[in-house]
């Protein structure tokens, strides 16, 4: 990391904890162990040393690459340049991996981040125990395990441990700013209901495949590809828009997933991908047997596209999900998000425009409206220079700009050492986990996988 995002790291660590060195003195050491790690997100847990937790680490996983390319991250952590970490893997290979790491236990709270299929199992295993678990999302893929999530939420509530989602997005900048602003009636007005042609609330996010973590090339599992073990868009990375809808507009209250949403459409479509590609994004030569039903043409027909509908308590909300191969030249992953006020629109945008770098924009409604939003904006402003200093407001003409320094944009990666330390806490101190946490995580994979099996029934070419 460079040394200002470092800096902000640190700074907001400090901010989600208190002091944290104080923290390291008065909570119990905690040890770390890894469960079959599979996806890049299991290292980004460690990318950052925590006071409280043990520099030894154990991880359960039967060895290939998978386990070669988390214990790689790892080392590329320990070895750079700019605060290095000083990790101690300690691996185990024999056996069942959850098997063995039920049954010696070496450390107290699990991280996991690898193949969706059976994870809820993984987990209520872990919480049965009594061990806290940090598990990356999808927690669950399809309706069919709904029923385990909830059994194992109250699971971890009866053994007093914590099972906590990776929702990482809630630490970033452009999606801290827009939860303000939208609950800011001066500024937002108060928000519209919306309709299914123009809703209140408009998602949408473009990821590509074939990309770089941590300056590395990213090789994908092959296993990556196969939506009954990775899950389709709505269900994987939709996790984190359908999150952020209700800790957007809703925040702080628990929603009822059996009152609060209703399903309205939803729809599916596959990103086509050739041998030559899967190859590239794999390292792979063929395409594996589990595939075979997805092969069309020799190409592989990956269900990677979900739109879907619904209303959150009588508000509107649309969510795009896409994946493509590889980004075209000079452009990037992107993202939208729009919120619809009765007195403007709160808009987060990270397209062309913005040279692929997420903003945020405030638009009057009317023209009429300039001046008084325009006050109310930079009152806002001012008043969040506390927790974070360096906003400032842009008049664009047609609507304001929020302009973000650099020290407050310190990237996904870095979002997973204040995600740790937030679950860290909560481990040391349960009762401290919000009680709209567990309801709320309900209806977002009620959402997301209920909107899937709606999806399948509208399957687009």
């Amino acid at each position: 990391m460079t040394d200002v995002t470092s800096l902000a790291v640190c700074l907001l660590l400090g901010m989600e904890s208190g002091l944290v060195m104080a923290a390291a003195e008065t909570n119990p050491p905690l040890r770390l162990m890894t469960l079959e790690p599979g996806h890049f997100h299991a290292a980004l847990m460690q990318k950052q040393m925590q006071p409280d937790l043990s520099a030894q680490v154990d991880v359960y996983a039967l060895p290939g690459p998978d386990l070669g390319a988390h214990l790689a991250r790892i080392d590329q952590f320990n070895a750079r340049a700019q605060n290095p970490t000083y990790w101690d893997e300690i691996v185990h290979t024999n056996g069942v991996p959850l098997d063995r790491l039920l049954a010696e236990h070496p450390g107290n709270v699990v991280v996991m981040a690898g193949n969706n299929a059976g994870k809820i199992d993984r987990i209520q295993a872990i919480v049965a125990a009594g061990i806290s678990v940090l598990a990356d999302k999808p927690w669950i893929i399809t309706t069919a395990d709904f029923p385990k999530l909830a059994a194992t939420l109250a699971t971890a509530d009866t053994n007093r441990v914590v099972a906590y989602d990776a929702m990482t997005q809630r630490f970033e900048i452009t999606c801290l700013l827009p939860r303000e602003l939208v609950n800011t009636p001066a500024v937002f007005g108060q928000l519209a209901d919306g309709t299914a042609e123009e809703p209140a609330v408009d998602m949408a996010s473009l990821h590509y495949l074939l990309k770089e973590v941590a300056g590395l090339p990213l090789l994908r599992p092959p296993w990556f590809f196969d939506i009954r073990q990775q899950g389709e868009a709505l269900a994987d990375v939709g996790t984190h828009l359908a999150d952020l809808v209700p800790w957007t507009i809703f925040p702080d209250q628990a929603l009822n997933y059996r009152t609060d949403i209703q399903l309205l459409s939803a729809t599916r479509w596959p990103t086509i991908i050739s041998l030559p590609e899967f190859q590239k994004v794999t390292g792979e030569s063929v395409f594996p047997a589990y595939l075979a039903d997805a092969l069309q043409d020799g190409k592989l027909q990956y269900y990677a596209n979900n739109t879907v509908i619904y209303t959150l308590r009588h508000t509107f909300v649309r969510l795009k999900l896409q994946w493509g191969f590889a980004a075209p030249a000079g452009s990037k992953d992107a993202e939208l998000a729009i919120f619809r006020g009765t007195q403007a629109r709160v808009e987060v945008r990270q397209g062309a425009a913005e040279n692929y770098v997420a903003q945020v924009y405030v638009i009057p409604n009317r023209p009429a409206l300039h001046g008084t939003v325009a006050t109310a904006l930079t009152a806002k402003v001012a008043e969040l220079q506390t927790l974070h200093p360096g906003l400032a407001v842009k008049d664009l003409g047609d609507r304001f700009q929020i302009k973000i320094p650099d020290a407050l944009r310190i990237g996904h990666e870095a979002h997973f050492a204040l995600l740790t330390r937030r679950f860290l806490d909560y481990v040391h101190h349960p009762e401290s986990q919000p009680a709209w946490e567990q309801p709320n995580l309900l209806a977002k994979y009620f959402l997301t996988t209920a909107g899937v099996e709606l999806a399948r029934k509208n399957t687009q070419p």
